[in-house]
This record gives structure tokens, C-alpha cells and sequence, in this order.
């Protein structure tokens, strides 16, 4: 079964701690410095934050799935759609270990999708790639160098 993914950078992790909380009825699953996750199950998402970065907002969107066999599906699936994705196996990022893809819808927006299979001590680095909207384009998507994600973008201890 998929989980929805979305990452938000936040000004003050503690007020957004205590809004969120107050939001989905429930305290984090995952709280550390300048983290917090919360895996609900209703609605089924991976929802998390980060503060500390210089720009608030959306960071990026997700699918987070349960196998390296989903996640190689999804993959296909990209493929098809004419996304070329930057894969990381064995990644360390937001406390933890695991494979991903990440590709650029057509408007520029990040999109994860992850298999996560253990924890990490230190928030960990990870690389997203960021897109431009094509525009003069005869494709509707055109792929674009990656850049480092906010999220996942310096190192951060426990």
C-alpha cells in the first residue's frame, strides 16, 4: 500500500509542531531537531517538516511505498510518462535509510517516491531535482539539471 507524501519547510518548527498536532488529533512519530513526521493512517500520508531553511513552503511531494518492487513500478511508470528520474540507492536523508527516485512534474514541483527500510542518526543529505515549466517546448516536459533540496540539503545532528 502507497503513503502521500508532502514536506513543508516551516519558520518555527514548535509552533508547527503544535499546530499540526492540533490538526491531525496526534503528536509526531518523529521528533528531533528542526524534524518532525507524523505517519497518519487516516488520511494515509508521510507528513513532514523542516525548519531552519531560508525559504517557508511546499519543499516537495511524495509516494512513499512498502518494496523496492513498488518502487521499481512507479519507475515504469515515469518512464512511460517521459520523466527521466535521479535514482538514489541507499539514501540517508530526514532520519533515514532507503531507495528513491525523484523527478519534476511539468510545472517544476519535486515528487519522491521512496522505499524506506531503516533509520539514520543524523537528518542526512539527499538531492532533489528542480524543473522549470517548459515553454517554448514542443514536449510538455523538459527535463532540467538537479539542484540540492531544501530538504535534505546540509547535514543536521540528532
Amino acid at each position: 500500500m502507497k503513503r502521500f507524501h508532502a514536506h513543508v519547510r516551516v519558520d518555527d518548527l514548535e509552533c508547527s509542531v503544535q499546530f499540526y498536532s492540533t490538526l491531525f488529533g496526534a503528536q509526531p512519530a518523529v521528533l528531533k531537531s528542526g524534524y518532525a513526521k507524523w505517519m497518519l493512517d487516516d488520511p494515509r500520508v508521510n507528513f513532514a517538516i523542516t525548519a531552519g531553511s531560508t525559504a517557508t513552503g511546499l519543499d516537495h511531494l511524495g509516494l512513499q511505498v512498502e518494496s523496492d518492487e513498488d518502487l521499481a513500478i512507479i519507475a515504469r511508470r515515469l518512464d512511460a510518462a517521459g520523466q527521466s528520474i535521479v535514482k538514489q540507492a541507499n539514501a540517508a536523508c530526514c532520519y533515514a535509510r532507503g531507495n528513491k527516485g525523484w523527478v519534476s512534474d511539468p510545472s517544476g514541483i519535486s515528487w519522491e517516491t521512496f522505499h524506506t527500510f531503516g533509520d539514520n542518526t543524523v537528518y542526512g543529505n539527499d538531492i532533489a531535482p528542480r524543473q522549470t515549466k517548459a515553454k517554448d517546448s514542443d514536449s510538455c516536459c523538459t527535463p532540467a539539471p538537479s539542484s540540492t533540496s531544501a530538504c535534505c540539503s546540509e547535514s543536521k545532528a540528532e
